[in-house]
């Protein structure tokens, strides 16, 4: 069985207080994060939902699902939402040496960057066997694009990165986005009633509320998300997007 906090412990806050883990604001200002899209059909199923309600999110995007899914990755920034790197291959920080940790990092940047363009190793696609593709098999000309990437935010995957990680990625400007309140909604033990009941008990002003637009969380998102939209608009929340 999995531990997580549904609400992010007021210690471990303190304790790393370097990274983001929610927003303080006097205007009642919440904050929507979409973790490891872009996914065909449930990610522009997530867009709908926020038109239709006329807000922003930020989307926490993965580069292997950038490659395979341009045209939806291309769909949420024409939206006008915010995007961050969520490393390429979804790497669990903790079991990552650091030096291949930055590298899988700077190789999403090219995705968030090329936009419509996908990574290319010569002439063929970047494929994925068993290993993480590392940026030093990048091609010269290629590296200066993955490195210009403007965006500052970054989420490690899990919530799991080491300091040594974090030091590096703030050194390079990178802003570590955490959260304040986690949805569960990738969690198939939980009911739907129960992701949304995570979401609406303990978001305040300033929170930063996590759901995946994936497969694995499909079945709680599409019941808890357009609901939660509503009842937060209800008690005066806003939403923006991280900046």
């Amino acid at each position: 069985m999995n531990f997580y906090w549904i609400k992010t412990n007021s210690l471990i806050k303190r304790i790393f207080s370097n990274y983001i883990w929610d927003i303080p604001n006097m205007e009642n200002k919440i904050y929507l994060t979409f973790d490891d899209g872009p996914t065909p059909e449930i990610t522009e199923w997530v867009l709908e939902v926020l038109k239709e309600h006329q807000i922003k999110a930020t989307f926490f995007c993965i580069g292997k699902n950038i490659q395979k899914h341009p045209a939806i990755f291309n769909k949420i920034i024409d939206n006008g939402h915010a995007i961050g790197n969520h490393t390429f291959n979804h790497l669990n920080g903790w079991r990552t040496l650091t030096g291949e940790y930055l590298e899988n990092i700077d190789l999403c940047k090219s995705g968030l960057r090329l936009r419509s363009a996908p990574v290319r190793l010569r002439s063929a696609p970047v494929r994925l066997r068993s290993a993480p593709v590392r940026l030093r098999s990048v091609p010269e000309n290629l590296k200066s694009e993955i490195l210009n990437l403007k965006s500052p935010l970054f989420r490690p995957p899990y919530g799991k990165i080491k300091t040594t990680q974090s030091k590096k990625l703030r050194q390079l400007g990178y802003k570590i986005i955490m959260w304040d309140v986690l949805s569960a909604d990738f969690d198939q033990s939980i009911s739907p009633e129960k992701c949304l009941e995570n979401v609406l008990q303990n978001t305040k002003s300033g929170s930063i509320i996590v759901f995946h637009d994936s497969v694995k969380a499909f079945k709680n998102l599409e019941y808890a998300l357009p609901k939660a939209i509503a009842k937060l608009k209800q008690k005066g929340f806003e939403f923006d997007v991280i900046r």
